[in-house]
């Protein structure tokens, strides 16, 4: 599938090297967006990874800060817990968020 996503560039070059008999594979033009290609999705994975990890942290110290809570006043758990989700689900949003946007990078071809 990536080669036909490379095909256009590849035939391209390819009919510039017939008219002008230059050799018809270049490897150099070929290295170039292998390599590239390599480093969006390598950068994508990364980020995903740095997202999750962001998202697990912060989640964690939510839940840990709101059980804290929690115990100093029993009383007021209905609106502690309330903010708890509330904080998640936002965390959860900007996580999701990101973890899209780095696989739209890695399907960039």
């Amino acid at each position: 599938m990536f080669l036909l996503c490379l095909a256009p560039c590849i035939l391209e070059e390819q009919l510039k090297n017939i008219i002008t008999k230059k050799p018809l594979i270049n490897f150099h033009m070929l290295n170039t967006l292998l390599l590239d290609m390599g480093f969006a999705i390598m950068g994508a994975g990364i980020g995903a990874g740095l997202v999750a990890l962001g998202a697990g942290l912060g989640i964690g110290r939510i839940g840990g800060s709101a059980m804290e809570a929690i115990a100093r006043q029993p009383e007021a758990t209905n609106k502690i817990q309330t903010a708890m989700i509330i904080a998640s689900a936002l965390i959860e949003g900007v996580a999701l968020f990101g973890v899209v946007v780095c696989l739209l990078i890695s399907f960039k071809g």
